[in-house]
């Protein structure tokens, strides 16, 4: 194992792949916040570039598992009845990148984090947002300001599921939608990263190894997931929500 990952020491092996299984079961359960848990582990104990390149074919392959577990033909439904959020967003994610020139990293960090946590937050206090039955044109405009938010900041996680929890969502569905969406950006991720570097000779065994742990965890978040009815699921939800807005924005005060 030392030739074939040499920059990890037994120890620090066992303990990505702890991070990895933690990771992977929170997926599972509520259908994101992997990258998260994963780069905040890793980061403990490795280098930023090892700690990505770690998460980049676990995310690839869970959200892959995750988009297609009822079929070919579900997942292609959910595609179409999320048709103009995905596409709305998806331009608005591209026209938006050229703001990460511009705008500081902590300024991001924390245009995303406030708005989540405030929303996650209230919702898990009794003070429930929910669009029953939302227009084009709402769609449209939330998934302008999910794409735009994305764009700059590499994080569109939280506003997807804030969107998808104030739907209402059935969590099945929930969970489909999320993997299509973080599935498509999890190419795109791969893709950069064969040419930036990060994904390399070396590291590349790294993060083929991790789809153990990665993907063992999430069956476990699936077995547990299943078990849920649909109010816990959303609670589950709005509480890794939070916790994901309050980690943004304590990386954005953190500079």
């Amino acid at each position: 194992m030392a030739d074939f990952i040499p920059f990890l020491s037994p120890a620090q092996l066992v303990l990505a792949f702890l991070v990895g299984l933690v990771a992977g079961t929170v997926k599972g359960l509520v259908g994101f916040a992997m990258p998260m848990v994963l780069v905040s582990g890793l980061n403990l104990f490795l280098p930023t570039d090892i700690s990505l390149a770690g998460l980049i074919l676990p995310t690839l392959v869970t959200n892959g598992i995750q988009a297609l577990r009822q079929g070919l033909g579900a997942a292609w439904a959910s595609v179409r009845r999320f048709r103009i959020f995905l596409g709305i967003g998806a331009v608005f994610l591209f026209s938006s990148a050229q703001l990460v020139r511009v705008l500081p990293g902590s300024v991001m960090l924390l245009m995303i984090g406030l708005p989540i946590t405030l929303f996650a937050a209230s919702q898990l206090l009794g003070r429930q947002l929910r669009l029953s039955s939302p227009s084009a044109r709402t769609e449209a405009i939330v998934a302008a300001i999910a794409g735009f938010i994305g764009g700059f900041s590499g994080v569109w996680g939280p506003p997807t599921v804030a969107y998808l929890t104030a739907l209402n969502t059935e969590k099945s569905e929930q969970m489909r939608v999320q993997g299509v969406i973080y599935g498509l950006g999890a190419v795109a991720l791969t893709a950069a990263h064969l040419t930036s570097g990060v994904l390399r000779a070396e590291t590349l065994p790294f993060s083929a190894i991790m789809i153990l742990p990665a993907v063992t965890g999430l069956f476990i978040g699936q077995a547990l997931h299943d078990r849920i009815d649909q109010d816990v699921f959303r609670r589950a939800t709005l509480a890794v929500l939070t916790i994901a807005g309050l980690s943004l924005i304590w990386r954005g005060l953190a500079g």
